[in-house]
């Protein structure tokens, strides 16, 4: 909270807060990629992938745009920040971004068509529950890590409400 009211939107994701908790999703984002990969109007499907899919190099199949086809991986991966549902169907997806055949954009044209069968899914933050989000940021760590010369022992609880301990 701010002076210029309650946090609504942030970097595309949208926030609705109330008493019982906060809601984080990404629908006016997902509308927008079905405007920019013009799939509007997509036959909705309740599922992101199908049980029986099993994706290849597929090196027979037809080569599709590489450009449109790494455009919608990017699109799909920035959404995943609120859609867990759909991350499995977009890294598997994802991983043919140097060659991509028509049978991989089938795959991620399933995506976008389960999107249009429940854009509005997001996450939930429960005001009830124990559980906080906390950030912590150590100077220095980043180059070290780089290097390999700090150890860590981290150790979490859930259900104490601290994602994590972590000691150097």
């Amino acid at each position: 909270m701010s002076l210029m009211g309650e946090l609504e939107f942030f970097l595309g994701h949208q926030i609705k807060q109330g008493p019982e908790g906060t809601f984080v999703h990404q629908a006016k984002y997902t509308k927008d990629i079905f405007r920019k990969f013009d799939k509007g109007d997509l036959k909705p499907m309740a599922t992101p992938m199908s049980t029986q899919t099993a994706l290849d190099a597929d090196e027979e199949g037809e080569v599709v745009d590489q450009r449109e086809y790494r455009g919608m991986i990017g699109s799909l991966l920035y959404l995943t920040a609120t859609r867990p549902d759909i991350q499995f169907a977009v890294c598997l997806c994802a991983r043919f971004q140097a060659s991509p055949r028509l049978s991989h954009r089938q795959a991620v044209k399933r995506i976008f068509k389960y999107l249009k069968y429940i854009p509005e899914l997001g996450l939930w933050f429960s005001s009830a529950s124990l559980l906080s989000l906390r950030g912590l940021q150590v100077e220095g760590v980043d180059n070290a890590l780089i290097k390999g010369e700090i150890e860590s022992q981290c150790t979490g609880s859930i259900a104490s409400g601290v994602m994590s301990d972590c000691q150097q």
